[in-house]
């Protein structure tokens, strides 16, 4: 990892106010906690990733510099996608990642994207019923959706079993599990109305 150009990166972040206040370095680590996720389900790393809705670049930024894989990084908010870019472009950065601007529930059914990743990583993309649909079509089957949860709620509570199935996806997190990561395994083709239109899964959960 070229640490120098990660920390300056998100201090830029910060000072934009894509990320809060504080030390750096905790959403650095916490950021690692993704790819702890992942390697207690994978022997090896994921060949492409997602993160869904990249933000001030975190975790995204993090796991390009861990992780020896393709990453795109997607947001649908101009700002933070040229600040994305600009940062990509700065001495030090990783080679290889790239910036996609627009909706999730759109670049779903791009054929560059539809059914192209191992993983879909996510923090603070939206409620659980949202960031599943939306995270479902870009994922392989097999493909992990690794989603950071709050601490002390049970995940059973907030990732139905039977919603996920709806989309093609299985949680693998035990029922009790609280806090940290939820990881979702994409299981099955995701039905064609999935994600479904702009603003919908939002106002119509598809489950919760």
């Amino acid at each position: 990892m070229t640490i120098d150009w990660l920390t300056s990166s998100l201090e830029k972040s910060r000072e934009l106010g894509f990320l809060g206040p504080g030390d750096i370095l905790p959403h650095i680590d916490h950021a690692r906690g993704f790819q702890a996720a992942w390697e207690l389900y994978r022997s090896t790393p994921p060949s492409a990733i997602l993160d869904l809705g990249a933000g001030g670049g975190v975790p995204g930024l993090v796991v390009a510099c861990e992780w020896s894989s393709n990453v795109t990084l997607l947001d649908s908010m101009e700002k933070r996608c040229r600040f994305l870019r600009e940062v990509l472009r700065d001495a030090g950065a990783p080679h290889g990642p790239r910036v996609v601007e627009g909706r999730a529930e759109v670049l779903a059914r791009d054929t560059d994207l539809e059914g192209g990743f191992e993983a879909v990583v996510a923090r603070s993309f939206g409620p659980p019923a949202v960031t599943a649909e939306c995270a479902s079509r870009f994922l392989a089957i097999g493909g992990l959706l690794i989603v950071s949860e709050p601490p002390d709620v049970p995940q059973v509570t907030r990732w139905s079993q039977a919603g996920l199935g709806k989309a093609g996806l299985r949680r693998l997190t035990a029922d009790n599990s609280r806090g940290g990561f939820v990881v979702i395994e994409k299981v099955r083709p995701t039905p064609q109305e999935f994600p479904r239109p702009v603003g919908v899964p939002g106002k119509k959960h598809l489950f919760g």
